[in-house]
């Protein structure tokens, strides 16, 4: 199962983002609910202010009136013009209405007449009594508008997220991508170290949480420099220690097979031979990776890569008198230069064709054909069965289904080899004309202008 990575910038802008709107919007709920209570308590003021200032208007308008006739009603000055949230009655110790403002039945209000405040029926109410509390004058605000400039203010408080809010997520992210830029720096210089990379780490103005990872990075790399120095050394001094002992054993091997008469004799002798040649391939190829992981693929000078081909299989060809090379070039195709080292190239291009020598069907030929844009494409037929991963090949002492003699380092080098040279090994199986499976190596060199290093 794969697991999803995210950036440690994208985490921290998503995190702080949210944790701005969360107690953005807290603080503003809490804003609100203060305001409400404020918002209360100056209502309920001017309600009460209202109330004692309108209480002796209202009492001497009733004296003047003619009780006789009913409830009166105040007239409007100017009806219509504003929105009127008051309305008041003027009611005696029964509970009787006597006198009423004209945006107001006669229907008593249901609170009692006590001084006071009292809520309830979307109204709030605030009761005087006058003449020695024969009179109340109650006058009500609508509960309605009050909440209608609650929301009003809350909306004016909260719209400005919508706003301020993607402007601080930007805000975060410049912040975080300017602050983790280091981070990156850093990843990048360590990600460029590998076994053909272990030059020690420089960078300057680090953080201090970070200014010691370069300290320990480098030493890690010092210590692991050393230690595939010293491997690659003592593999490339045994090698080439052991090359000329060998050829001297395997020359006197065969002196001596040519004088064994008997059939046991003969034998045994041959399968001397036969390990004493697996073992100097062995050698071969063990310097051949020296040389691979000592770097020595990339060059300055251009080399023409087509006429070093032709060589190339012309003195396989030679050498491997029971295989049969078939060269195709694109039309036209005079030269193709390439920055590599020209040593380099025939031991990784040799390694292919040794592989599809070795591997492929007996009496069955191997094609090579060079593309204009930098491919060299190897193919050859195979009666073995392959993994369905092709690239397991890439690893080293890694081989296929066979009894033929191999080390198991030619794909390896290769693969290195073209690394050095910023080209690519492409293994892929092929359908050969009568249904046969073929076994595909693609080499790969970008142009000289891409890969050329001073």
């Amino acid at each position: 199962m794969r697991l999803e990575t995210r950036s440690l910038a994208g985490r921290l802008v998503l995190s702080l983002s949210l944790l701005l709107a969360v107690f953005w919007t807290i603080a503003v709920g809490l804003s609100i609910h203060v305001m409400r209570a404020e918002f209360d308590e100056v209502f309920d003021s001017a309600l009460q202010e209202t109330t004692e200032r309108l209480a002796s208007l209202v009492v001497d308008d009733y004296f003047r009136r003619d009780a006789a006739t009913g409830p009166n009603q105040v007239a409007a000055l100017d009806p219509g013009a504003t929105d009127e949230y008051l309305t008041y009655q003027v009611r005696d110790a029964y509970g009787r209405v006597l006198l009423h403002s004209h945006n107001i039945g006669t229907e008593p209000y249901p609170a009692p007449l006590k001084p006071g405040f009292w809520s309830g029926n979307e109204r709030r109410i605030f009761t005087i009594a006058t003449v020695s509390d024969t009179l109340f004058v109650q006058v009500a605000d609508s509960l309605a508008h009050r909440r209608e400039a609650t929301l009003e203010s809350a909306l004016t408080l909260l719209l400005p997220i919508l706003l301020l809010l993607p402007l601080g997520m930007f805000a975060v992210r410049w912040v975080v991508v300017r602050a983790t830029r280091p981070v990156n720096e850093l990843r990048d210089a360590i990600s460029t170290r590998d076994g053909s990379n272990l030059e020690p780490i420089v960078l300057q103005g680090l953080p201090t949480e970070i200014a010691a990872i370069p300290g320990s990075v480098n030493t890690l790399l010092g210590r692991l420099k050393l230690a595939l120095q010293a491997e690659r050394d003592l593999a490339a001094n045994s090698a080439h220690e052991l090359r000329t002992p060998l050829a001297g054993a395997l020359a006197q091997m065969e002196l001596l097979a040519d004088q064994l008469t008997a059939p046991d004799d003969r034998s045994r002798s041959d399968r001397v031979l036969e390990a004493l040649r697996r073992l100097s391939l062995m050698l071969e190829k063990l310097l051949q990776l020296s040389r691979a992981d000592a770097g020595i693929g990339v060059s300055s000078t251009p080399v023409d890569l087509l006429a070093l081909v032709k060589l190339l299989v012309e003195s396989f060809q030679r050498s491997h008198q029971t295989s049969t090379i078939q060269l195709r070039t694109s039309p036209g195709l005079a030269t193709l230069l390439r920055a590599v080292d020209p040593d380099a190239f025939a031991i990784a291009f040799n390694n292919l064709l040794e592989n599809a020598a070795r591997y492929g069907t007996a009496g069955q030929p191997i094609t090579v054909a060079i593309s204009a844009d930098g491919r060299f494409t190897v193919t050859n037929p195979v009666s073995v069965l392959l993994d369905p991963d092709l690239d397991v090949y890439r690893a080293r002492f890694r081989r296929g289904q066979t009894s033929k003699p191999g080390s198991g380092l030619g794909l390896a080098i290769v693969d290195k080899l073209m690394a050095q040279m910023d080209g690519t090994m492409i293994l892929r199986t092929v359908k050969l004309p009568g249904e046969c499976t073929g076994f595909e190596c693609e080499l790969s060199l970008p142009p000289t202008n891409q890969c050329f290093k001073c």
